[in-house]
């Protein structure tokens, strides 16, 4: 079988130390060897260490490569959604088997691929595009396939995984943990898709589209991500019991005509400590999955890196291998239910919700009814002093936990309360999620 590698970044050049060291044992679970017969590159020349390839196998030309006829398999580990949505369409419609890693893509215009994939004959996976390492897609895309699956939550970015666990564990606010998580190498230089959740949205509509049989992409998923987490918000978590985490959701619901919807997103959210989620630490990644019959399934592992992520990619590249040799390809996409996806204001969840108050009478009954105008019923509340003198017209603190309820009644509550002349403000609102 003969590879087309697109990209040898850390991702590509993991793969192909990989294909060098396991080419025995690969060559013998597909009954056939793997040869690379090229590798496109921005730039040749560049020093690449003591990488086991000839450089006679670089090429700037990814295009040209592609449409060689002895490529069987083409590899794309680029990233980003142009040039390799064209490299990988015309490499499906060509009938090649297409293996990425390519999340944003895939949530941008998987459709496309799909579509290719059908038209050419030719397999297309990714396992490597959600969770690295994590066997997650495939369980969800073929091992799942003869249960319902009713929700999916999950820590799919290591790095605001990391951020979060060390502000858990030391205090410490948003930028410092940030800063630490830079200087490890957790984080990008530039941060954003991570820690504004771009990154987890996608995954979230990969993983939600496979559960569901639903075309779901990036614009369906609503995004928040966790820069406005403050030290004190975790404090607030964890004198609740709980932690907090960036969680992708991705639930089946009933909208208010009756219809069966699916509501996809992505926020940051107080989890208890007894939830599988919580004990989630580091850059590790987790994936939970509820279903009528097989019940919980727990998926964790290390979700990013060259080598997590280049064990993916190789066990896709054996499975279109296998498939090829055996003149068969795999299912194609199963988008049957075409189940509509619910705006953020219709799912339903629970808010934690800090007020700096004035300290006088009569102050908690106007603030309940406030969400008592809304709809929103309270679990809980808790009073504190924020430096004012109990009986003087000084601030005090309320923290109150809402028990379930539709986004959209909640964040008016919270738009209201902000108008109150007793609120001096609005300290912090978190979503509340796993029966905190």
């Amino acid at each position: 079988m003969r590879l087309a590698l697109l990209g040898c970044g850390t991702v590509g050049q993991e793969v192909v130390r990989l294909l060098h060291e396991q080419s025995a044992d690969l060559a013998a679970r597909i009954g056939a060897p793997l040869e690379i017969a090229g590798i496109a590159v921005r730039r040749l020349g560049r020093d690449r260490g003591d990488l086991p390839v000839d450089e006679d196998l670089f090429t700037t030309d990814a295009l040209g490569l592609i449409k060689r006829d002895d490529v069987d398999v083409v590899i794309e580990v680029v990233g980003g959604i142009e040039p390799a949505r064209s490299w990988l369409v015309e490499a499906l419609r060509a009938g090649k088997s297409v293996v990425t890693a390519n999340k944003a893509l895939l949530a941008e215009d998987g459709v496309a691929l799909h579509e290719a994939a059908a038209e050419g004959g030719g397999d297309l996976y990714y396992e490597a595009s959600v969770a690295g390492a994590i066997p997650l897609l495939r369980p969800l895309r073929e091992s799942l396939h003869g249960d319902r699956i009713n929700r999916v939550t999950g820590i799919v970015n290591g790095t605001t995984n990391f951020i979060l666990s060390a502000m858990d564990a030391t205090g410490a606010g948003f930028a410092e943990a940030l800063e630490e998580a830079t200087e490890l190498g957790y984080a990008e230089a530039d941060p954003t898709a991570d820690v504004e959740g771009f990154d987890a949205a996608a995954k979230a509509a990969i993983l939600a589209s496979l559960a569901f049989h639903t075309r779901v992409g990036a614009a369906d998923v609503h995004r928040e991500g966790i820069t406005e987490v403050t030290a004190a918000d975790m404090a607030s978590a964890q004198a609740m019991g709980c932690t907090i985490k960036l969680l992708c959701i991705a639930a089946r619901g009933v909208d208010p005509a009756g219809r069966e919807t699916v509501s996809v997103r992505v926020h940051p959210a107080m989890i208890p400590r007894s939830h599988p989620l919580a004990s989630v630490g580091d850059a590790f990644n987790a994936v939970f999955v509820e279903a009528d019959a097989a019940g919980q399934l727990m998926f964790y592992g290390r979700g990013a890196g060259g080598a997590p992520t280049a064990s993916a990619v190789l066990g896709d590249v054996v499975a279109v291998s296998r498939n090829r040799l055996a003149g068969v390809r795999a299912a194609s996409e199963s988008a049957y239910a075409a189940l509509a996806v619910r705006p953020m204001g219709e799912a339903l969840t629970r808010y934690h919700v800090s007020l700096d108050v004035a300290d006088r009478p009569g102050v908690l009954a106007a603030v309940a009814g406030v969400f008592a105008r809304h709809h929103v019923s309270i679990a809980t509340v808790r009073q504190g002093s924020a430096g004012g003198a109990p009986g003087r017209d000084g601030d005090a603190e309320l923290v109150i936990v809402t028990h379930v309820a539709p986004d959209a009644a909640l964040a008016a509550t919270v738009v209201e309360l902000r108008g109150l002349d007793i609120v001096r403000s609005v300290t912090s609102v978190l979503r509340v999620e796993g029966g905190a």
